[in-house]
């Protein structure tokens, strides 16, 4: 059995790696972020824990039994906690991603909760190197497919949710969504950097015309391109 120092250690060292990819996620607006990255990978180094100290002196000659099972289970539970993550709009699915980082962390929590600190620390650093490093990669190399929408309207309840069923139906997946006041408009308005990745066949105009026609909606602005909404206002 070890001390009860290096339990706490063990389950702090893993609430740190987990909070660390959970910073990434939440930055971005993915749906499990933060406080859910630490409770997976906390949670899963705890059973870690209890799979092998926690049953001492019991199963045959007081062995505790087989350690592996009950951490065997982490992995496929954390499953289901990820498919609650991944969306499907039209043609696109999202958040395929975040559910991988939370299957990572709770594999990253298993191997701290085991004591197997190089495994879990490299794997936390192959992790934050994929979803930082090689996010701004990918936007690089596929630099002609990230558009950033800008949009000025009025606020209002479930704006942001139609516009994103909007994008949705163009086959528009939406990377990052940053919202903040607009000066040159009234208090209740609100400008809108909605960064996406667009289709190979894609129309601007069209996309104009459609998001237009929205409630609420006062213009709509794209590589120089500024559409004038006509809905109403």
């Amino acid at each position: 059995m070890i001390s009860n120092t290096e339990i706490v250690f063990r389950l702090i060292l893993a609430s740190a790696l987990g909070g660390l990819v959970g910073l990434e996620r939440e930055s971005n607006n993915r749906p499990a972020g933060f406080r859910t990255h630490i409770l997976v990978t906390a949670g899963a180094a705890l059973v870690m824990l209890i799979s092998m100290y926690g049953f001492d002196g019991l199963g045959n000659n007081g062995s505790g039994g087989e350690p592996a099972r009950l951490a065997a289970q982490v992995v496929s539970g954390i499953g289901f906690l990820g498919a609650g993550t991944i969306l499907r709009q039209g043609n696109s699915i999202h958040g395929l991603t975040t559910a991988a980082s939370l299957w990572v962390c709770g594999c990253i929590g298993l191997a701290i909760g085991n004591g197997y600190y190089l495994g879990g620390l490299v794997t936390a650093g192959i992790v934050l190197f994929s979803l930082i490093s090689l996010g701004l990669f990918e936007k690089t190399v596929f630099k002609d497919q990230y558009k950033t929408l800008h949009v000025v309207c009025c606020e209002r309840p479930g704006l942001i949710g139609e516009i994103g069923t909007l994008l949705g139906k163009h086959d528009i997946t939406i990377k990052y969504i940053k919202m903040s006041p607009f000066e040159e408009y009234q208090d209740d308005d609100l400008h809108i950097d909605i960064t996406m990745k667009i289709p190979n066949c894609f129309s601007p105009e069209e996309l104009f015309v459609s998001i237009g026609k929205i409630e609420g909606i006062k213009s709509v602005n794209w590589e120089g391109k500024v559409n004038k909404a006509m809905g109403k206002n």
